[in-house]
């Protein structure tokens, strides 16, 4: 599957926020607090951004935050709006409960590439049967479980640390340290979910 491979600090200076894609660097070492500018050469003039460029940019602030590229974006967007569910908040929510998503925000990695990487490696085990596709979609009392072969790795060290010591593990999921065990309890309310977007941007994005 195609997939962006260049500098990811480049991502959150084009849509001036943090993106939180590299973890905890992006708490201690953000190039947003040295270089907060766009990338490229330097407009000549300031323009006003139109109502399209406006949708597009929330689109593809979402689409980077949670690593996908367009064509699994859209079928998820498509997904959502056959439901009848409110479209935007049900987008989101099978956005957030992605396989690769609940790992990072359980704590078992600090961003969303290892989390992806764990999961493809089958080090995620869903329901007591190992889950090699990042992108599958828990659904309420299901349980991820990462191997105990992990259990001294470093880098679930600072993930773990990182969740505790920032109180960012959502309600939404119950969490075991000591088998390294997590359980989706419920659906996300949007409060919950780790996705700083207007998301009638997208719907309208879409339905044009």
């Amino acid at each position: 599957m195609a997939r962006y491979t260049g500098p990811v600090c480049r991502l959150c200076r084009r849509e001036q926020m943090k993106l939180f894609l590299k973890g905890e660097k992006c708490y201690t070492h953000c190039v947003l607090d040295k270089n907060p500018a766009p990338p490229g050469p330097p407009p000549k003039r300031r323009k006003k951004m139109t109502e399209y460029a406006m949708r597009l940019r929330e689109k593809q602030k979402l689409r980077r935050i949670f690593g996908l590229t367009e064509g699994p974006f859209k079928r998820i967007y498509f997904k959502a709006a056959k439901t009848k569910e409110n479209t935007g908040e049900q987008f989101l929510r099978l956005l957030e409960v992605r396989l690769d998503n609940t790992v990072r925000r359980l704590g078992f990695a600090a961003s969303l590439k290892t989390a992806r990487q764990w999961v493809s490696h089958g080090h995620v085990q869903v329901n007591g049967r190992t889950v090699y596709i990042p992108s599958f979609v828990l659904k309420p009392g299901d349980r991820v479980r990462l191997s105990p072969k992990l259990k001294d790795n470093m880098a679930v060290k600072v993930g773990l640390d990182g969740v505790s010591r920032r109180g960012t593990r959502p309600s939404f999921l119950e969490f075991e340290e000591a088998t390294l065990t997590g359980k989706l309890l419920r659906w996300p309310d949007r409060s919950e979910i780790s996705a700083p977007v207007q998301e009638h941007l997208i719907i309208e994005h879409y339905s044009k």
